[in-house]
């Protein structure tokens, strides 16, 4: 039997840490919801009697005790043997502000105050998790479907000597991805929207990605990034991180980036990677 894993789930509120667990779940992984940490080394023991393998635990703002205790309760379960992380779901104030709106629902920490005053409340109680967490999503930008991508391509598998990376295109407009552990520019390349017969195809096109990938420019950008990339992975997982997000972007993350972003996974087609993409602003088109 592999070491268990067990992933907690925690972050601001309205960011998507229901939604995770809810992905987590669908990916075969046992979900607890607001657990007392005290609760979880016995919970741990349960699992392994059972074969449970995959078990994530979320805690949110409300649950202050059990986010104290969890730092030590961590340190328990890697005595006991288990992998442990943590995931932290983030998004913009704007973006919990819309959703939170849009639900009808007051924050947990709101009371009378403004929607803006509890968020910034949050923001305070959660920043030392939000400094230790093993993996951050934001998902200001992200569509449901686009979070699911990103939870799966790190927390769907088994642990394993591959290395999960994810390659993201998006455009500089829209903003950046914050959740990237690397940003390249595109921007330098001949922009296809000004092409009037590729303006309105995609960097998934074959007359696009054609136009980006043979210029030379392209071709050694390609290049050095899966270099670097190739270079840094030992250290990564030398580290414990078994998985990474690498954004590129153009203007409106249609054309070159989406190109890039695909020759680059394409690749990366060695057995100890697992490349896949995910092109952030395409739906913007």
């Amino acid at each position: 039997m592999n070491s268990p894993r067990v992933v907690i789930i925690t972050g601001m509120s309205g960011a998507g840490r229901g939604t995770t667990a809810h992905i987590l779940e669908d990916a075969g992984w046992f979900v607890v919801d607001n657990l007392p940490p005290s609760m979880m080394t016995q919970l741990l023991s349960e699992a392994v009697s059972r074969d449970v393998e995959r078990l994530a635990v979320g805690l949110d703002v409300r649950s202050r005790d059990a986010l104290d205790q969890l730092p030590q309760v961590l340190s328990e379960l890697k005595d006991l043997g288990a992998v442990t992380e943590i995931i932290f779901m983030d998004a913009s104030d704007e973006a919990i502000v819309k959703r939170q709106e849009s639900a009808r629902r007051p924050l947990p920490l709101q009371g009378t105050g403004t929607l803006t005053e509890a968020i910034a409340k949050e923001r305070a109680h959660l920043a030392h998790l939000r400094a230790a967490a093993d993996v951050v999503f934001d998902t200001s930008s992200l569509t449901t479907n686009q979070l699911a991508t990103r939870v799966t391509q790190v927390f769907g598998g088994e642990l394993s000597g591959t290395f999960s990376l994810l390659v993201m295109s998006f455009g500089f407009k829209h903003g950046l991805p914050m959740d990237a552990d690397m940003v390249f520019d595109a921007r330098f390349l001949p922009n296809p929207y000004w092409v009037p017969e590729l303006r309105h195809q995609s960097g998934l096109d074959e007359g696009v990605a054609e136009f980006v990938l043979c210029l030379p420019p392209a071709q050694a950008f390609v290049t050095q990034v899966t270099g670097l990339l190739e270079g840094v992975r030992p250290g990564y997982i030398r580290e414990g991180k078994r998985s990474a997000v690498v954004a590129v972007g153009c203007t409106g993350g249609q054309h070159r980036s989406v190109a890039l972003a695909e020759a680059i996974a394409h690749r990366l087609t060695e057995p100890n990677w697992s490349a896949t993409t995910m092109h952030r602003d395409l739906h913007r088109s």
